[in-house]
């Protein structure tokens, strides 16, 4: 993969789920699939998209007629400070969220089956290249995705979203192979209902993803009685980009109470929510974050890094950033008055780890008291001095007393500052009491306080992921690689045919021959068909073939109504018909 400046900045737990793109595996069918999409989207949205969408596509590299090459992108999105990665099929929101913030937009390298040609719950590429990466070539909006992206991945998921995202990723992956059975499909969308009616309640994660659902996915910018599109979603979908014009789809105001409507990736919506102006999208956004637990900090911070049950980062009002997976430790009233984690924890400052104080050195967990002293100091406003005057000096024996009644006793070995203040005591021969309840003997090895008086944020991952080794939980299950019949390949080989006539590469051509095997072998492939007429248009093909073929696609129209919509669509773009969406 080509890295331009933008993905060098990528850390390496992000790298981890990048793929190359496997470009050689999309067949021609694939192509056409997207040229159509495409082709619609180009005469549909032109009228109905933000301003900015068509210019979106030049400035970000997206052609028409074929998938995009993502080496290609990102030598143009560079230009406007972005890049894009391919990663197989949905990958967690907290590292979506993270891609985000590093200006890098993460694309599905699969593409829809021509069976979900009009919408599709699964990412893929026509979604993310043709829906999401056109709108950031505006910068405000571009701006908004960042900054969704640096707080989105400071939110708390709960363990049952995990089983939600693997419950999306099965069901996004059987829909993604057009040759799974629809028994199937229809149990994991059975299976997926049924864990979403017993999420309980809302994690930080889950809330932000409603926001982030009806503005990047399914926004609408302007007023709720004149606005246009935005939101990927319904850039990628023609028939949702012309359904969300229906007066039964209700348009509200986009304002904080978007976060509690909940959505279904499995159907259209029955809502959307108009913003004026993408700056208020920020607003939105600002105002959501002050109640999060990297903002709030406190119990309810910690509570969540608790009930998270994954690797978690509590930052104390020294500054002091303390990674591992947190357990209950001790309250007092309505305070935390002794912090505890269990498994690896890295003690860090400012994002970056402190020597000495790697996961390695706490390979059991990390304890330490919070709050004022004894007599009320406050243990971080305390430099060398004011340690020396009660004792706390390097070498010798002392005794620091808290007034939560908890008691560290030992040798102090050394102290760390920063800016003069106190921010670690080292012990050996440690004993640390809570009233009659020891929680620290000698004989555990070092010990140390982290200066910290309260709790002032706290959010998902290490502080510093480099130095942890962070990295996120391979998926359960891989995206298939599809193994197409003998009858597909003969399909594509088809379709590969019409692309090469259609592109000058072929000259040796007959329509009627084509005609008669797509007749005899794919009677319904109705793109294909389509394919053959507008060339037959362009190049003043005889009229009984073209009658042959408008006649068939009018059978096809009433034997299979779901087709009607996208023949006509087609037809028009052959003929150059009034746009349906007018």
């Amino acid at each position: 993969m080509e890295l331009n400046e933008v993905l060098k900045k990528l850390p390496a737990h992000l790298m981890d789920l990048v793929i190359d793109q496997p470009y050689n595996e999309y067949t021609a069918q694939d192509h056409a699939v997207w040229r159509y999409v495409m082709r619609q989207n180009v005469r549909i949205l032109s009228k109905l998209a933000h301003g900015s969408y068509l210019e979106g596509l030049k400035k970000t590299g997206i052609s028409i007629n074929a998938i995009p090459h993502m080496y290609g992108m990102n030598r143009i999105l560079k230009e406007i400070g972005w890049a894009a990665v391919a990663v197989d099929g949905f990958i967690p929101p907290q590292a979506f969220m993270e891609f985000q913030a590093y200006n890098v937009l993460v694309i599905a390298a699969d593409i829809r089956p021509i069976d979900q040609i009009a919408y599709t719950p699964a990412p893929d590429i026509i979604h993310e290249a043709a829906g999401h990466a056109p709108i950031i070539a505006d910068p405000d909006y571009a701006n908004y995705l960042r900054h969704f992206g640096e707080t989105g991945a400071k939110a708390f998921s709960s363990k049952r979203d995990y089983e939600q995202y693997e419950a999306i990723r099965h069901l996004s992956i059987l829909k993604a192979d057009p040759y799974t059975p629809k028994d199937e499909i229809e149990a994991a969308m059975q299976h997926l209902s049924q864990l979403e009616a017993s999420m309980g309640k809302a994690s930080e994660m889950s809330l932000i993803r409603n926001l982030h659902w009806w503005t990047v996915e399914y926004g609408l910018i302007g007023t709720i009685t004149d606005f246009k599109i935005y939101g990927a979603g319904l850039l990628s979908s023609i028939g949702e980009s012309i359904n969300c014009l229906k007066p039964t789809v209700k348009k509200l105001p986009y304002t904080l109470e978007a976060v509690h409507y909940n959505f279904d990736i499995t159907t259209q919506q029955p809502q959307l929510f108009v913003t004026p102006d993408f700056n208020h999208l920020n607003e939105v956004l600002n105002d959501f974050a002050e109640s999060m637990a990297f903002k709030r900090g406190g119990m309810m911070a910690l509570e969540m890094a608790k009930d998270s049950g994954n690797t978690a980062t509590i930052e104390l009002s020294s500054g002091i950033q303390i990674s591992g997976t947190f357990e209950q430790g001790i309250i007092q009233g309505d305070e935390m008055v002794y912090l505890q984690t269990s498994g690896p924890t890295m003690l860090s400052f400012g994002n970056k780890m402190l020597q000495g104080h790697e996961k390695e050195n706490y390979p059991d967990g990390f304890g330490s008291p919070l709050g004022l002293l004894q007599h009320g100091q406050t243990l971080e406003n305390m430099g060398k001095n004011e340690l020396a005057e009660i004792g706390i000096i390097e070498g010798s024996n002392a005794e620091l007393a808290f007034r939560s009644g908890i008691r560290v006793s030992g040798t102090v070995e050394y102290m760390v500052y920063r800016n003069d203040k106190v921010l670690l005591i080292g012990w050996r021969n440690a004993s640390v009491k809570f009233h009659e309840t020891t929680l620290f003997k000698p004989e555990d090895g070092a010990y140390v306080v982290a200066a910290g008086n309260t709790i002032t944020s706290a959010y998902p991952g290490p502080a510093d992921a480099a130095a942890f080794n962070h990295s996120y939980k391979p998926p359960a299950e891989r995206t298939h690689k599809i193994q197409h019949t003998d009858k597909s390949r003969k399909l594509h080989a088809l379709y590969q045919e019409m692309r090469e006539v259609r592109d000058q590469l072929k000259t040796d051509f007959s329509a009627e021959k084509m005609l008669d095997e797509i007749e005899r072998d794919f009677p319904g492939e109705w793109l294909l068909y389509l394919e053959l007429l507008e060339w037959l248009e362009e190049n003043k093909g005889t009229e009984d073939i073209k009658s042959r073929i408008n006649q068939w696609l009018s059978t096809l129209k009433i034997s299979i109504p779901e087709l009607s919509t996208l023949i006509d669509d087609g037809l028009t773009l052959i003929y150059n018909k009034q746009p349906i969406a007018s």
